[in-house]
Parts: C-alpha cells; sequence; structure tokens
C-alpha cells in the first residue's frame, strides 16, 4: 500500500468498517486461537529480521536527512537487541492470563436469579503513536490478548519499519486462521488519516495516543470517541521528618536519575522543614554529580551552593531531563497541598516510618500510582504485574494508572435464571 493515497476519508471508513467486521470475530475466539496467533507473529518477526531491520534503515536514513535529532532517532532505530525485545514481549503476552470471559462477583437475589458481570473486549482499539515502531508490535498484541481489533497509526518517520511489522503481524494472523483485519496499521502519513481515526465512534470505541504533549492534546480536543491518555508527567516524592534518611536518599536519587525522559520520573522533590539542613545536602552532591540542576524554593537556595530560584512556572514543569525542582514544606499536609495543586495525576511517593501518615498520603494524594516507600520509577505495567502495558491513564475513567490487558477490556452484567419472570 502506498503511504500516498487519495481519498483519505473513505480509506479509513473502510479499514475502520472491516475492524468492526473483525472485532466481532475475534471476540469469539478462544484463548488458544489468541495465542497461536500471537506465537505466528513472534515466529514471523523473528524470521523476518533482516528485511525489519532493511526496511528500518530507509527510516533512518531519511530521518537523518530530514535533520532528526539524535534522541530521535535513537528512538526510531530497531536493533537487533529491540528485535529480541519485541518477541520477547509478545511470548510474555501469550503467558498472560487471558481476561476475556472471566466472570466474577456471581450472587444470588431474593428473586433466585444469579446476578454477576462478565470481563468483555473494548471492540475496537484505535492507537495513535510517534517514533517507536516497535509499540507496532507490542500495542497489537496486547489488543489481541484482550480480543480487540486495532487500527494503529504510527509516525511518519517509522513508516516503512511499522509496514514492515505490520506485514508480520498479517501474515502471523492469517497462518492462525484469524482475520488479518483484528490488526491494521494505517498505509499513509497523511495527516489527515489521525483527523478521520479520532471522529468515527462508528467504527472505533477507544483511542490510545501514545507520544508528546501537543499531539495528545490535540486528539483530546478534537477526538469524538473516548480518549485514555496522560499530558504530562509530573511526579513528586516527599521526604517526610519521620523518614529513613537511607530509603530517603537512594529513592529520591533513583527516581530522578535513574532515566530521565520518562514519565514516571521524578520532577518535584518536597522535604519536610526539620531535615532539610541534614539531608537536602547530601542529596545535593548527589545530584551534582549526577549533572542535575536544582531549582529551589528560597529555603532550599539558602541550604544549597548552586540552587537556582525556582518560578512558579517550575512547580508545574515535567522537565523529562536532568533539572529538579525542590521545595522545603513545613509538613505533610503543606506537602500534600503542594501536591494535590501542581501534579499531573500521575505518581507521588511519600518516603516515612511512620505508619498513620503513610495511609493518609495514600487516601489524600489523587493521583493514579501512590506509593510508600518507594521509586516512582516502579510506576510501570511491567513492574505492576500487568504484564505489559499499551499506555499510562490519569484520566478517572474508563482505565487509570498503567492500563494492561484487563484496562483494554470493559464488564457487562449477566443473569442466570431457570425460568424467572418478575411479579
Amino acid at each position: 500500500m502506498s503511504s500516498e493515497i487519495v481519498d483519505i476519508n473513505r480509506y479509513m471508513t473502510e479499514l475502520g468498517q472491516r475492524a468492526r467486521a473483525a472485532s466481532r470475530r475475534l471476540a469469539a475466539a478462544s484463548t488458544g486461537d489468541k495465542n497461536a496467533a500471537l506465537l505466528a507473529i513472534a515466529q514471523d518477526l523473528e524470521e523476518q529480521r533482516e528485511q525489519l531491520m532493511a526496511e528500518n534503515q530507509r527510516d533512518l536514513e531519511a530521518g537523518r536527512a530530514k535533520g532528526l535529532d539524535a534522541a530521535l532517532l535513537d528512538r526510531l532505530e530497531l536493533t537487533p537487541g529491540r528485535i529480541d525485545s519485541m518477541i520477547e514481549g509478545i511470548q510474555q503476552i501469550i503467558s498472560l492470563s487471558d481476561p476475556i470471559g472471566e466472570i466474577f462477583d456471581m450472587k444470588y437475589r431474593p428473586t433466585g436469579i444469579q446476578v454477576g458481570r462478565m470481563r468483555v473486549p473494548l471492540g475496537v482499539v484505535g492507537i495513535i503513536y510517534e517514533s517507536r515502531p516497535n509499540v507496532t508490535a507490542d500495542a497489537a498484541a496486547l489488543c489481541l490478548k484482550s480480543g480487540n481489533a486495532t487500527v494503529l497509526r504510527g509516525g511518519s518517520e517509522a513508516f516503512h519499519s511499522n509496514q514492515a511489522i505490520a506485514a508480520s503481524i498479517q501474515r502471523g494472523l492469517e497462518q492462525s486462521g484469524l482475520p488479518a483485519d483484528c490488526v491494521q496499521v494505517v498505509a499513509t502519513t497523511d495527516r489527515a488519516a489521525v483527523g478521520a481515526m479520532i471522529t468515527m465512534p462508528e467504527a472505533i470505541d477507544v483511542i490510545i495516543p501514545r507520544g508528546g504533549k501537543g499531539l495528545i492534546e490535540r486528539i483530546s480536543k478534537d477526538a469524538r470517541v473516548p480518549v485514555i491518555k496522560h499530558l504530562d508527567g509530573i511526579c513528586h516524592v516527599y521526604i517526610d521528618d519521620q523518614a529513613d534518611n537511607v530509603k530517603a536518599f537512594d529513592i529520591a536519587i533513583n527516581a530522578k536519575t535513574q532515566r530521565y525522559g520518562t514519565c514516571n520520573t521524578m520532577e518535584t522533590l518536597l522535604v519536610a522543614e526539620a531535615i532539610a539542613e541534614d539531608i537536602l545536602p547530601l542529596l545535593g552532591a548527589a545530584f551534582s554529580e549526577h549533572e542535575v540542576e536544582l531549582r529551589g524554593c528560597p529555603c532550599c537556595c539558602e541550604i544549597l551552593e548552586g540552587c537556582i530560584p525556582a518560578t512558579d512556572e517550575d512547580w508545574d514543569t515535567e522537565y523529562l531531563g536532568p533539572v529538579l525542582s525542590i521545595r522545603v514544606v513545613k509538613n505533610m499536609d503543606e506537602a500534600i497541598d503542594h501536591i494535590n495543586r501542581h501534579s499531573s495525576g500521575h505518581t507521588e511517593s511519600i518516603v516515612t516510618e511512620n505508619y498513620t501518615r503513610a495511609r493518609r498520603f495514600l487516601s489524600e494524594v489523587d493521583s493514579s500510582s501512590v506509593m510508600v516507600n518507594a521509586s516512582t520509577r516502579f510506576a510501570d505495567g511491567f513492574e505492576y504485574g500487568l504484564g505489559a502495558e499499551i499506555g499510562i491513564s490519569t484520566d478517572k475513567f474508563h482505565a487509570r494508572g498503567p492500563v494492561g490487558l484487563e484496562g483494554l477490556t470493559s464488564v457487562k452484567f449477566i443473569v442466570l435464571g431457570d425460568g424467572h419472570i418478575r411479579t
């Protein structure tokens, strides 16, 4: 399929119709059928390594010619190790329990009927993403295992890589006997395809955007289809005055420096006033070794030499780099107030040995992941035991936090009777 399609709306409508029809077939597929398809896809990717890397080289060469920066080229590259990880990810999804068809909360009612709930697929999932071609395989596998047909629209910079991966997915589906239309990768770089996807509620049940803030804001603003998303990862760690200093030091350093460009990286550190003069110099020296720029409140600037005064904007900024905001707070009340005013609702952590305060923090901080004595970097589907994630949601409906297989399902009520009638 050419990347140039004359009538985008017609193409997307036909693609959506095929996805809807395939979703009905897939919803009835057994766990064995889905696992067989996933295994066939993994085997085909293994067999097509050279072709995948050749197509990826086309994208890399085009990216260099366009002047893409080194970080974007790195995300775009399919190395042998990344192909290994892509295949391993599919194999891990095969090993996960199938959520579809699970029946739970069955209860007898006074009338004699039994009422419960059954887990079912969402239907058709549309995923719009940038740069990383491995997302094509990851997203397809998660949607397939959860019984959802999917429409994938990757970034134009990874067009050839995504089409090569899509070809392996199509062959795997056909080999296993499932409709090839269960997974469709949009075969055009025209941005109008995105506009069509997000305004097709008759064909697509939910949109999941993965990319920069600009992309997600645009989709959230214009979509007529429900969107599962998060805009920012402004994550906080609060070091309480009853924290273990060793734990606090390790958690703060890990939460910021283990990896800078992720949505679960700490962007603001809050420190209780009573211990600030003791722990901040130790943290400041360690952050300096990692070449992290510190921006702090007036109290923090007095304690830490070289700390830059923070602006109001700093408390609401996701740096995605070696920059950290630090604020000294009087107590946990002030810490919780700061978090609930400035957090993006992604992940927050408290370091404390006080059980009562830990419980209060869990109850009163309103984010999708709230932690006690742990680095925010754990806010990840794999680390949570979901096997993999299709994204993070900071919304409260339909899913919240890392979205794995269960997050790609809904539930319906089921009723079991034996000739029961209502009187």
